[in-house]
């Protein structure tokens, strides 16, 4: 039987086949396509709900620095978590704008939050190379995960970082979008934002950038610390040529711009903290507004604080008071026992001191390292700079050789005399054996606190010797006296009061005051008395009016502290703060009112909107009459007395030096019409200063270096008129029917 041959298929059949077959294959791939859509819809609807609302952008703020202000606007101090300085969008110039989206994102102003080719492509060398998912973030999507999200490097961290970019894109403008990331990036060593880039890194707003200049922050975000121009200049400087070659092809500027900014050398002008100027100072504001706002308002609010300071004022009594300090140095020899870095273990290549951190200029006291001794030279270094002592650095110290005082690794105390461009920087041989000093400024006519020195240096030592330091201050004491005297007894400056030997009976048993030369001047004016400091006189004063009547007096000036009612009280047998004593002598110039001390005028918040504002706070001490008595008197301890070296200020002024015991502080408080100016000198463990260093020697000759600095611009001040030698109260009969005479021996 023969087999039938196969019957082949149509055409038609074929196409008809093939149409099932394809409407299958759509269909299965329009159902795949569905549920694809819906996954991943509902993949993005739970991402959504998990991530944060970006339209809290609205009222975002980032943490921002608290700056605070002297009485001129300059700033003298800040407070910061993160270093951010918060810029509008026309705050950062065109060149720096170019400069970064050439960089970061050359799509920026088209895109819609995602780049969406790079990320496939970044996404695919990740696969092919087993890492994970990283790079190919537009500035809005660096910008979400600078706010919303953590640094992993994961897929699930670049989904929402996808999700949120999109979402900041259709809530908020490319230039609104820029600003918060400009505001908000971080650019190294605790600096936040372009605008504190730019201040900080060239000691300029960023509106004031260079091209250049612009390429090295723009370069920056990518790794702030691998490219920071600190740590590494040279990549930097090859970064920055990287981004000014991306503007060039992005035709953001010319070859010639491109070739003369490559071409420039990298050039920092790194700012300095502001808080060096007047450390203790800004450490009284801190503790102040952490007390009263708290700690995270303070270092992350944005306060703007307005002091009392002058900043002028306050570098004048820094340079006073160290230049002080050396000068008792020198008079006191050469005394040796430094540290040494080698010993220590430290290498001298690695070694630095806090000093080097401040700004280097003439005049500056700092610590310096000894790298090289031989016997007529010494090779140091301090930070940046370098420089070599000759010879005449040995005279002072009463050596002859290097080797004798130095050798290598020691840590030398120097004053800088020079510091030019090229690094060779001229020092002079000091010295720091622990002696302090403290200065004090008040403005008379509103107890504005114009500069404060707590102490040689506030790295070593934060203690405030200015406002926590409790000494006795000696003979600045007696004005105290002669007011209570003035005004309860009758005294005037011309009576007369017999300065001779004489004995107290005490609780503690006899006691006999004796003068500082342990000399005798017989019958003297209480006007001679005060100007010579005499002692015998203050202590017969005080004990006619009673020492309890004396202390009353003290508390009157707004003196505080602890004061035991006995006699030797009256010669400063106290101890009181720098700050009690300058504030109590504000009376004198003042016809009697004595001014608080005011540190702060004004704090306002991030938003401009008033926290706080302080006006003069002054309170009456004696009546306007004695208080101009007792201006004569302490003028005259300026013109004829212990504090003559400052008449060659040729100024209406006066005051009183203080000597404790065994001279182991130093005293001279004192004021023009305008200003009242208190300084100490002595160590911490109150040993002596030496002999005859009183506080004419140690302490007036820095409080004249200053004043005649703060006196200038009042030329023509003058102090109220004194009263005429014939206005004499009823009280001064009285006084005369029973002096107090030397055979007197009960103390009241």
């Amino acid at each position: 039987m023969a087999m039938k041959s196969a019957i082949p298929a149509t055409p038609i059949k074929v196409r008809i086949e093939r149409k099932r077959m394809v409407g299958w294959i759509a269909f299965a791939l329009l159902v795949a396509l569905a549920a694809g859509i819906g996954a991943g819809s509902g993949v993005l609807l739970v991402y959504s709900t998990e991530l944060p609302e970006v339209t809290e952008l609205e009222h975002y703020r980032p943490s921002s620095v608290t700056e605070l202000y002297d009485d001129q606007g300059k700033i003298i101090g800040s407070f910061a978590l993160q270093r951010r300085v918060i810029a509008s969008y026309n705050d950062f110039p065109k060149v720096l704008r170019d400069a970064l989206i050439s960089t970061e994102d050359k799509d920026f102003e088209r895109h819609w939050g995602i780049n969406i080719w790079r990320v496939a492509g970044a996404a695919y060398r990740d696969f092919t190379s087993g890492a994970k998912v990283q790079g190919a973030s537009t500035l809005t999507m660096q910008l979400a995960r600078n706010l919303f999200l953590s640094p992993e490097k994961s897929l699930h961290r670049k989904l929402d970082e996808i999700l949120l970019s999109i979402q900041i894109e259709r809530h908020f403008t490319k230039e609104q979008i820029f600003t918060l990331y400009a505001n908000q990036i971080f650019l190294g060593h605790g600096i936040y934002g372009f605008e504190a880039g730019s201040q900080f890194y060239f000691s300029k707003h960023a509106k004031d950038l260079t091209l250049e200049e612009a390429a090295v922050l723009a370069g920056l975000p990518k790794a702030p610390n691998y490219y920071s121009p600190l740590n590494s200049p040279e990549r930097a400087l090859h970064r920055r040529n990287l981004v000014i070659n991306s503007m060039l092809e992005d035709g953001k500027i010319t070859a010639a711009e491109a070739a003369r900014a490559k071409a420039a050398p990298l050039r920092l002008h790194v700012a300095s903290d502001p808080n060096w100027l007047a450390p203790y100072y800004v450490e009284e504001i801190r503790q102040y507004l952490e007390k009263k706002y708290g700690s995270d308002e303070v270092h992350e609010g944005g306060l703007r604080v307005y002091t009392s300071l002058n900043a002028d004022l306050q570098a004048v009594a820094n340079q006073a008071v160290l230049d002080g300090l050396a000068a008792y140095e020198r008079r006191h020899g050469w005394k040796g026992d430094l540290p040494n870095a080698i010993a220590e273990g430290t290498e001298l290549d690695k070694y630095e001191h806090p000093d080097w951190d401040k700004p280097m200029t003439p005049g500056t006291y700092a610590h310096a390292l000894v790298t090289a001794v031989s016997q007529e030279a010494v090779k140091v270094k301090f930070g940046s700079y370098t420089a070599e002592l000759t010879p005449t650095e040995l005279k002072w110290t009463g050596h002859k050789s290097f080797t004798e005082i130095l050798t290598k690794g020691d840590i030398i105390y120097v004053k800088v005399l020079t510091v030019p461009p090229d690094g060779t920087a001229r020092v002079a041989l000091e010295q720091d054996s622990g002696t302090q000093g403290a200065l004090l400024a008040l403005d008379n006519a509103t107890g504005d606190v114009k500069a404060l020195v707590g102490g040689r240096d506030f790295d070593l030592s934060k203690f405030d010797r200015a406002t926590q330091a409790y000494r006795q201050v000696g003979s600045s004491f007696k004005p105290y006296v002669y007011s209570a005297a003035i005004e309860q007894d009758g005294a005037t400056p011309d009576d007369l009061i017999l300065d001779a030997p004489i004995t107290f009976q005490t609780a503690s048993g006899p006691w006999s005051p004796h003068n500082y030369d342990n000399k005798f001047e017989g019958n003297i004016t209480l006007r001679h008395a005060l100007a010579e400091s005499r002692n015998v006189p203050a202590v017969k004063e005080a004990a006619k009016v009673g020492i309890d009547t004396v202390i009353d007096y003290a508390r009157k000036f707004g003196i505080t502290s602890p004061i035991p009612p006995v006699l030797p009280v009256a010669l400063g047998a106290a101890d009181i703060t720098l700050t009690e004593q300058t504030s109590a002598f504000t009376a004198f110039p003042n016809d009697g009112v004595r001014v608080v001390p005011r540190y702060i005028r004004k704090v306002e918040d991030y938003s401009g909107r008033v926290l706080e504002e302080n006006y003069p706070e002054v309170r009456d001490v004696i009546s306007a009459k004695t208080a101009r008595t007792m201006t004569s008197l302490l003028r005259e301890v300026v013109q004829h007395g212990t504090g003559f070296s400052a008449s060659k200020l040729n100024h209406p002024l006066g005051g009183k030096t203080g000597t404790t015991n065994d001279f182991t502080d130093a005293w001279f408080v004192g004021f023009s019409p305008s200003i009242t100016c208190g300084v100490w000198i002595g160590f911490d463990e109150k040993k002596s200063l030496g002999n005859k260093e009183t506080g004419a020697q140690a302490a007036l000759p820095i409080w004249i270096d200053f004043m005649k600095v703060a006196i200038q611009g009042h030329e023509k001040e003058e102090f109220p008129e004194a009263p005429s030698a014939d206005q004499k109260s009823t009280a001064v009969a009285k006084r005369a029917e029973s002096p107090l005479h030397p055979e007197d021996t009960e103390a009241h």
